[in-house]
């Protein structure tokens, strides 16, 4: 970040503050945009005025003082309450005409601020009050500015300072010294359920009850849970042949609530020498993703609100914009170069069981036209090729794991240790049953895979030809490291001849629920889609082009896989979680198919080698391999698992050179010999 004299910069804050604070209550801004003005300046005000308090006066509040605050900070993005709120597009629309998407746009710019008072972040909190005031002043004049000038204002902010932002960002992504969250987790008194609202985020009865559940956990309990975790990114190291004794720090990414078991974790990493790094989830416009968060996170108060801003840079994403964030993360990685390569990669804790989401379409968002589409598909190619850079993929790794909320329902804590139980199946059986599936997939280049009932499945996959079938396999077979829970094998197929129809009736992606959908395939890449979520099809296609294919004309099958978890899909079924279960699990509840770059993108040349020390060679397919000419060409920048259940597959056989089918699953079960003890779940 540009380095500010600090008392100048104190100046600059004091004077924005002692400014806002006038607002919620002076009459000079125009109608009707007086009321967005007063409106904002009192969330503005309650938003700060903790930065000027002490850690005593803090403290001293009580629980219910900490939720009525916190409440009163997001509560306008709550159902109930989102329809009146100016942060919703279409109210904004509605109120404030043709400013209505700008006003709304900067109402989402100020939501971040009760996280950057949290963390006494004054930079951030200046540059957006004064963004704020600047704004209020154009509507105090005589003459009132145009709808294009206004835009022009938050144009210029987030033009002007990119570089800080974006280097902000890289930098608490890689660097320690960002301790923040991580002294609350080593410091608090997490027994007490108050230091949740230290972190600034929204705070509901998931991050409270979760918190609550582990604390009736004992010590040795909360070491087992981190265990899994810890040891399945230490796994990933040693099961890729990689080096770990050369990093020195871990990303840690979690949900509020897990602290005990993230203190657990941080104390089990720094064994093997890993200090950890804690970033919040993006809160800038500059750098917060379209379609999800990531980082350290809190409650989710207005889903809608999330989707409604998703594509909040449309206001200002062209050509220059996007060569001005591409040289601000080269210069980022630049300066952090010395921390990015001793950064191990991150370790994940999910988390799942809340209401799905079912989001309404409005018109009046801020959205990507065709060629912003084409400007973000090149801004998350050239990015992933700077990080690529700095932080090889071929030398770190990763881990992810997930746990339930309270919100799966009153038997939370049933569903808790059921969930511990499927993430630590029996290891060895996996490995052996896995190993025969692919002992009969490596026989032949082609499987077929068939819904049953009025599920419309009907895929034949292309499988590469092995050279050497006593060295080589297609299949890794995937146990518990880096994707907790165990339960899968899978292949990145050869996209020349594969194809079909994938029909699944309900699938929940990314956050999202799709209902029947559908995905054609020819040569491997999808040529046609729908789903039944809206009344038209204009609006359907539109929601897998957003969701699914990130706004690809054409985008690749990099992934077929076999779920063998059958344990996950009987407590889903049991739970009634079937479309709550993260993609996590999900895909080891069936056959999935991904759509995307596959499971080795950007590590492609690095070997992969199974259990039983055979190398995986089906790292490729025909779009990877075009990196070695052009990796803008070569990587999609997304991967989408979607699983078709046990209860919707027909059948998948292998169909060897003379035709000849050998059944692998019929009816949703395992009938392939030795791998029906997989069935024993169903049974019971």
């Amino acid at each position: 970040m540009t380095e500010f004299n600090e008392e100048w910069l104190q100046e600059r804050f004091d004077l924005a503050r002692g400014r806002v604070y006038e607002l919620v209550h002076e009459e000079k801004a125009a109608q009707p945009f007086r009321g967005f003005f007063q409106k904002e300046a009192a969330f503005v005000t309650l938003a700060v005025e903790d930065i000027l308090l002490s850690e005593e006066e803090k403290a001293a509040r009580t629980l219910s003082q900490w939720q009525l605050r916190n409440e009163t900070l997001y509560r306008d993005v709550f159902p109930g309450y989102y329809e009146n709120s100016y942060g919703n597009p279409s109210y904004a629309c509605g109120q404030l005409g043709e400013y209505g998407q700008a006003f709304s746009f900067l109402y989402a710019e100020l939501y971040g601020l009760p996280a950057f008072v949290a963390e006494r972040r004054i930079w951030d909190v200046t540059i957006l009050l004064e963004l704020f005031l600047e704004v209020y002043a154009c509507f105090t004049m005589e003459e009132l500015p145009s709808p294009d000038q206004v835009r022009d204002i938050l144009k210029s902010y987030a033009e002007d300072y990119c570089q800080d932002i974006v280097s902000e960002h890289i930098r608490a992504a890689l660097d320690p010294a960002c301790d923040f969250a991580v002294k609350i987790i080593r410091e608090a008194d997490l027994s007490d359920t108050r230091y949740l609202y230290r972190f600034g985020e929204y705070i509901g009865k998931n991050e409270l009850e979760t918190a609550a559940f582990l604390n009736t956990m004992s010590q040795q309990e909360i070491n087992a849970l981190a265990r899994v975790f810890t040891q399945g990114f230490i796994k990933g190291f040693e099961v890729c042949r990689k080096d770990l004794k050369k990093k020195k720090t871990v990303n840690i990414r979690y949900h509020l609530g897990f602290e005990r078991v993230v203190r657990a974790a941080i104390l089990q990493f720094e064994e093997v020498g890993l200090t950890p790094v804690i970033y919040r989830h993006a809160l800038h416009v500059q750098v917060r993703p379209s379609d999800m968060r990531g980082g350290l996170e809190g409650g989710m108060p207005g889903l809608q609100f999330a989707y409604d801003h998703r594509q909040d840079d449309a206001l200002f994403l062209t050509q220059e914009y996007v060569r001005k964030k591409l040289r601000a993360l080269q210069v980022a990685y630049e300066n952090c170069q010395e921390l990015a390569a001793v950064h191990a990669g991150p370790a994940v804790m999910e988390t799942f069981g809340e209401q799905p989401f079912y989001p309404s379409s409005t018109p009046e968002a801020l959205v990507w036209d065709e060629a912003q589409k084409q400007l973000h598909q090149r801004l998350i190619s050239e990015t992933g090729q700077i990080s690529n850079r700095y932080i090889p993929r071929e030398e770190r790794s990763y881990t992810i794991i997930a746990f339930p909320t309270p919100e799966t329902g009153e038997k939370y804590p049933e569903v808790f240790r059921e969930i511990y139980r499927v993430n630590t199946l029996d290891y060895e059986a996996y490995r052996r049953m896995q190993q025969l599936l692919i002992d009969q997939l490596d026989t032949c280049e082609w499987v077929q895979i068939k819904g049953r009932g009025k599920n419309e499945t009907d895929m034949i996959i292309h499988l590469h030809p092995l050279a050497d079938p006593s060295r080589q396999t297609n299949f890794e077979n995937c146990l518990a490291d880096v994707n907790i829970p165990l339960g899968e094998v899978f292949t990145s197929p050869v996209l020349a001849g594969t194809g079909g129809i994938l029909h699944v009736g309900r699938v929940y992606l990314n956050g999202l629920l799709f209902k029947d959908l559908k995905l054609v395939f020819d040569c491997g890449q999808v040529i046609d889609y729908s789903c039944a979520n809206f009344d038209s099809e204009e609006e359907n296609r539109r929601y897998i082009e957003d969701n699914i294919l990130f706004h690809h004309p054409r985008i690749a099958l990099g992934e077929f896989a076999i779920g063998t978890n059958t344990t996950a899909y009987v407590v889903a079924e049991k739970y009634q979680l079937q479309d709550r279960m993260p993609i996590l699990i999900a895909e080891k509840m069936g056959p999935h198919f991904a759509v995307g770059d596959t499971c080795y993108s950007w590590e492609e040349d690095h070997p992969v080698y199974n259990p039983d020390g055979k190398e995986v060679i089906a790292r490729d397919n025909e779009i990877s391999e075009m990196r070695k000419e052009d990796p803008a060409l070569a990587y999609f920048g997304c991967h989408t698992d979607i699983t078709l259940p046990y209860d919707e597959l027909g059948l998948i056989c292998t169909i060897d050179d003379e035709g000849e089918e050998t059944p692998l699953l019929e009816n949703g079960r395992f009938v392939l010999p030795g791998t029906q003890e997989l069935n024993r779940p169903f049974d019971e």
